[in-house]
């Protein structure tokens, strides 16, 4: 059994967590506190990968990002990138099928929070920015984990998107869920198995740590 699938899979959950924390906050805030006519579409794009086959996903990615199509020849011909069968290509797949873990939580967050808090940041002359990143953002630190955990352990079980958009290239694309699909398929079941409870513990460690420390979260709000 080779190990380089699980660290090819950290390194994908990792960078996918890191892009959308940075994506799903101003979303999230936007999501939360704008009114505005075009929001409800906005809302139904970032959940469609909830309800989507990840093949479905993967499979219009791999179309936009082949050089036989327009944008994917635009990328290659001018550009010199080719997402397709590539590690980046899993990097914005994972992003775009992953986006409702880290949004929703967040979102969910800014919407627990009493309106009056954001009026009294306003009143003392802090801008929104400052409102968001120093009174916000500290006060719903239980739904950003969560959003963070959710969005880490999910990319780590990702398996038709990427098998869509990355095939099966060792050291390039094949992570641990593609790893488990190909042992499957030369019937290696020992092989499957010790990579399929190794992403079952891994699972379960991760989860069992965001309950564990949103109840702490929990405990420090009520004293």
């Amino acid at each position: 059994m080779e190990f380089e699938p699980f660290w090819l899979t950290l390194k994908l959950a990792f960078v996918t967590t890191l892009i959308l924390l940075v994506i799903s906050i101003p979303l999230a805030w936007w999501l939360a506190y704008k009114k505005n006519n075009f929001k409800t579409v906005i809302e139904a794009v970032v959940s469609m990968p909830l309800v989507l086959p990840p093949s479905v996903i993967g499979f219009y990615l791999l179309l936009a990002f082949s050089p036989s199509h327009a944008f994917g020849k635009l990328l290659q011909d001018y550009f010199d990138i080719r997402f397709a069968f590539s590690f980046p290509g899993l990097v914005i797949a994972s992003v775009i099928y992953s986006l409702p873990f880290m949004v929703h939580p967040v979102h969910s967050g800014f919407n627990s929070l009493s309106p009056n808090l954001r009026e009294a940041s306003y009143s003392l002359g802090k801008t929104k920015w400052q409102t968001l990143f120093n009174v916000l953002l500290p006060n719903i630190k239980s739904s950003l984990l969560s959003g963070i955990v959710l969005t880490f352990a999910h990319t780590i079980g990702e398996f038709g998107v990427v098998l869509m958009i990355g095939g099966n290239i060792p050291g390039q694309t094949k992570v641990a869920s593609i790893a488990i699909y190909d042992e499957v398929e030369t019937m290696n079941y020992d092989a499957a198995n010790t990579y399929a409870l190794i992403l079952f513990i891994t699972s379960f460690i991760i989860l069992l740590t965001l309950y564990l420390v949103n109840r702490r979260f929990d405990k420090i709000k009520l004293l």
